[in-house]
């Protein structure tokens, strides 16, 4: 999921008309505003105008972190922090995964890759976008480094209905009821 970090104290433009276009041009993304002013009038302002969240400088690092997860929640039409997913329960708070109530244990990466498609059910993620979900701009990735570990979700979790699209990435299929 996509959040755009706001400043309002851009240098040349005002960041509250930067605000306000990216309303204007019917994008639904959700805005954290992070800035310096403090007044209360500011931030009501920013709300009004489509900011889904406001913060001031300085801020604390974990609190940022979890409005950022609060927001993504919300845009993807969650509450709780928990994804359920047919007999999968993956627990970002605790970095936990549960199939059939029994924990399974993922390595880092497994565990991102596996809440990357939990959190886009029905939605094709391409091998650009999962890549860049599980590593970091300095890390060196094997070219099969993404199949091994969709490899590995697959032999840990049952019921995965992760299906491979060829030339494009792979799709979490949704539940049928």
């Amino acid at each position: 999921m996509n959040i755009i970090i706001l400043d309002l104290g851009l240098p040349n433009i005002p960041g509250l008309d930067v605000l306000k276009s990216i309303r204007r041009a019917n994008i639904h993304t959700p805005i954290m505003v992070l800035t310096a002013r403090d007044t209360k009038d500011d931030c009501v302002e920013a709300l009004n105008n489509g900011a889904d969240d406001y913060m001031t400088k300085p801020f604390d690092l974990n609190e940022l972190i979890a409005r950022i997860r609060a927001l993504s929640r919300r845009s993807a039409g969650r509450a709780e922090a928990s994804i359920s997913y047919k007999n999968i329960v993956l627990n970002p708070l605790s970095h936990t995964v549960t199939v059939d109530e029994q924990q399974v244990y993922l390595p880092r990466r497994e565990f991102n890759l596996l809440q990357k498609f939990l959190e886009n059910i029905g939605r094709v993620l391409t091998r650009d976008q999962l890549t860049t979900s599980i590593y970091n701009w300095d890390d060196e990735v094997d070219s099969n480094a993404l199949e091994v570990h969709i490899h590995n979700l697959r032999k840990k979790i049952s019921n995965f209905s992760l299906r491979t699209i060829r030339g494009i990435g792979y799709i979490l299929e949704k539940e049928i009821k």
